[in-house]
């Protein structure tokens, strides 16, 4: 058992941590922990990933309109633009961990294929709850790291962070060992599986829709309707989305100018990449920066 207290954990805000995981690199933006006790964050959405733990009680996590009941040993996971709220029980209230990062995939191909696989797998798992109580000695050795400050200890929680970034994926999207055979699918979530594969490879250069139809060998216009069919939006659609989806999270590196975020994003047109995040979240691209990431919305009553 740790004999250090568990809200030490948010010691790791002092240090500035990044971590590669395959070929795509995660930056962390914050850590906290919730005491036992009645507590409600109210619905907001974020630019970046944030993930919590549960270490004690029970609550109501509500996303994208859904309402999942979490309890202690459970981790549960809210994406980029995606609204959500936490309510704690009165009766039996929560305790949690929580921590938030960034997730930017590699703009080409890398050697890391089972990684990247997971992570792939993750950006679209639709999985926002799952029990994973070996998680907690994760988080202990974390705050155990950061109390302690022994020599090399950046170096023991980078490799921690990495561990709990990959078992947060594994844990949402079921993933246990990528080097086994995949389960089935229809030929037609293979072919558009492949599809998507191939925009989030190359959404940092123009892609136009006779380059998708090309990686699956169809005409462009079946392969545009098979990709509505299985995605519910066009490829235009949904690359426009993954593009601003990243472009929300590089923002947050004000080190990164807009005109860098824009041309890293495969726009290079900034005006036009301008124009289209706007209209995307309502903010341009510096005023989206200046509020960090986060968004409430107003609350009825």
């Amino acid at each position: 058992m740790l004999d250090i207290p568990r809200n030490r954990f948010t010691d790791l805000r002092s240090l500035t941590l990044a971590v590669k995981l395959g070929g795509f690199a995660a930056r962390i933006r914050g850590w906290g922990f919730f005491e036992p006790e009645w507590w409600r964050n109210y619905l907001h959405v974020h630019s970046f990933f944030e993930v919590c733990y549960a270490y004690q009680g029970t609550g109501l996590f509500h996303i994208n309109g859904d309402d999942h009941q979490v309890r202690a040993g459970e981790v549960f996971v809210a994406k980029p633009d995606e609204p959500h709220e936490i309510i704690s029980s009165e009766h039996d209230p929560l305790g949690i961990y929580f921590w938030s990062y960034t997730l930017v995939p590699p703009q080409s191909q890398t050697a890391h294929a089972e990684v990247d696989a997971l992570l792939y797998t993750f950006l679209t798992s639709k999985k926002a709850a799952s029990r994973c109580e070996s998680m907690q000695g994760t988080l202990d050795l974390l705050t155990e790291e950061i109390v302690r400050r022994e020599p090399g200890y950046p170096q023991a929680i980078e490799g921690l962070i990495a561990k709990l970034l990959l078992d947060t994926a594994r844990a949402v999207t079921g993933v246990e060992s990528v080097t086994h055979e995949q389960p089935d699918h229809d030929a037609r979530e293979t072919l558009v599986r492949d599809m998507v594969r191939y925009l989030h490879d190359n959404y940092n250069r123009a892609i136009r829709v006779r380059d998708v139809a090309a990686q699956v060998h169809l005409s462009e216009r079946h392969t545009n309707r098979l990709f509505r069919q299985v995605m519910d939006v066009s490829i235009k659609e949904y690359l426009t989305n993954f593009r601003l989806e990243i472009a929300a999270q590089l923002l947050l590196d004000r080190q990164s100018s807009v005109t860098q975020v824009a041309y890293a994003t495969g726009y290079n047109d900034v005006r036009y990449f301008i124009t289209l995040f706007r209209q995307h979240t309502g903010l341009t691209p510096t005023a989206f920066r200046q509020r960090d990431g986060t968004r409430f919305f107003e609350v009825e009553g």
